[in-house]
């Protein structure tokens, strides 16, 4: 057993008292499209014990059935029911906006299938004429002429809404561009700073709690990043895991002011837990 691995850092919540799992895909479940040792096991494990989980990711590209496709060619069968965008979550947000204000439903959107299906499912018109709302999300294919217009309704009263603040994204050239950058661009050119949904805002958790009626109190998240993962369950008062097969590396946890309840080194070993 791993230093990592030896004791929870802090007030540690067994595995048989979490009744509902969210967890992280990259880097957690999978990586560069191949499941992570113990990520099968776990998931079936849940499936057998009657746990309910959510798999969580801050990509607004792909759709559940997407990301279910995904999952199931990397060897993880993971239903589209059990998985929760921030695309969802921008979604589920703005519905709310929409029925607790005098606000309207149109909203003009810089995206992709995630985002616009997510969005027409809560009811949302999707326009560049007079919108409520300018949401952001991520591309492969930002364009000038569609972020010009963002500038321009921002400009005109529409309120600034973006699905998450990773700045750069992967692609088999190297980092590229992603919707916390873009953002920047934008705010840069109105002054206006988006309301961000995704990680590490606890709205998203929340939302996600909601969708499979959780708890706090009896509720965990697994993660890769102290930085968004970690840091958003804590505030959301869930019980944390940190899996070291992702982002974060052992010797950078005590760089932060905050600590999960447990580091593991990866998935395999909450297998026997629950």
């Amino acid at each position: 057993m791993s230093d990592a691995e030896r004791s929870p850092l802090r007030n540690h919540r067994s595995g048989q008292e979490i009744e509902c799992w969210l967890t992280d895909m990259d880097g957690v479940l999978v990586h560069e499209n191949h499941a992570i040792p113990g990520a099968a096991e776990l998931i079936q494990r849940w499936v057998d014990t009657s746990k309910r989980f959510l798999v969580l990711t801050n990509n607004s590209i792909f759709t559940p059935r997407d990301l279910a496709a995904r999952l199931a060619s990397s060897g993880l069968e993971v239903p589209e029911e059990n998985i929760w965008t921030s695309a969802l979550a921008t979604a589920q947000f703005l519905k709310e906006q929409v029925h607790s204000s005098d606000s309207g439903n149109r909203a003009y959107t810089i995206g992709e299938a995630g985002l616009t299906t997510a969005l027409h499912e809560a009811g949302f018109i999707l326009t560049d004429q007079d919108p409520d709302f300018v949401v952001l999300g991520e591309t492969r294919t930002y364009s000038f002429e569609a972020i010009t217009m963002a500038i321009r309704l921002i400009l005109a009263g529409a309120r600034f809404i973006a699905t998450n603040p990773d700045a750069t994204g992967p692609s088999k050239e190297g980092p590229m561009p992603a919707t916390g950058a873009i953002a920047a661009l934008i705010t840069k050119a109105t002054g206006r700073e988006p309301y961000i949904v995704g990680k590490p805002n606890p709205m998203m958790f929340r939302s996600a709690m909601n969708r499979i009626d959780a708890h706090s109190e009896t509720t965990a998240m697994i993660g890769d990043r102290m930085d968004t993962d970690i840091v958003a369950g804590m505030e959301a008062g869930l019980h944390t895991v940190l899996v070291l097969s992702g982002i974060t590396r052992s010797d950078e946890i005590s760089s932060y002011p905050f600590r999960p309840n447990q580091v593991l080194t990866s998935v395999a070993a909450l297998v026997d837990q629950i």
